[in-house]
């Protein structure tokens, strides 16, 4: 498990080259923005954990006039319900063949591939790895998913990857401060 204040890994030319387009930031739901576990009520009602430092994450993303997707595999009342909150552009659910998602993204948001990080942690999402510009995963991926990623977080699934992705990204794009301003403790 990941310290959850610890600092994003320093990156190397090659990434915040990947970087320094982005304009689009999709993720996964389960093992991304949650830790992969699904609670299901007596009456069949799902719930997810989320963490709150991926929604300031995605609120930090928007502010600097980038745009996000959810693409998951699973379908929840709760995943329409949070993306509203965080006000994601785009949610598609039920989707096994994200790339063919991705690549729809493109079009309907008038962007390439190199434009676009997508964020998975298991073998549904590794089509879907190779047809954008960056490709991460959490720290608890599985393997075949950390291989194929140019950024692999620090942070496991449900516990900030999103949040460590966004810092990654906007300070590679010079936008990292100015997002963060309102956000600082004054001077004494």
């Amino acid at each position: 498990m990941s310290i959850p204040d610890q600092e994003p890994a320093p990156i190397s030319a090659e990434l915040a080259a990947r970087c320094a387009t982005i304009e689009l930031l999709a993720v996964d739901v389960d093992g991304v923005l949650t830790d992969g576990c699904i609670v299901v009520d007596d009456h069949g009602v799902e719930s997810k954990h989320f963490y709150v430092r991926d929604g300031l994450g995605f609120a930090l993303w928007r502010r600097a006039g980038k745009r996000s997707a959810i693409v998951s595999g699973r379908s929840a009342e709760v995943v329409n319900r949070r993306a509203a909150e965080l006000k994601i552009d785009h949610v598609a659910q039920g989707i096994n063949d994200k790339a063919s998602a991705l690549r729809a993204l493109l079009v309907e948001f008038g962007l390439n591939a190199s434009q676009v990080c997508y964020v998975g942690d298991d073998l549904i999402d590794l089509p879907a790895l190779g047809v954008v510009g960056l490709a991460a995963c959490p720290a608890d991926a599985v393997a075949e998913v950390r291989r194929a990623s140019h950024l692999t977080t620090r942070s496991i699934g449900g516990r900030g990857v999103v949040r460590e992705v966004v810092e990654v990204v906007m300070k590679a794009q010079g936008l990292w401060h100015a997002a963060c301003e309102g956000y600082r403790v004054p001077a004494v």
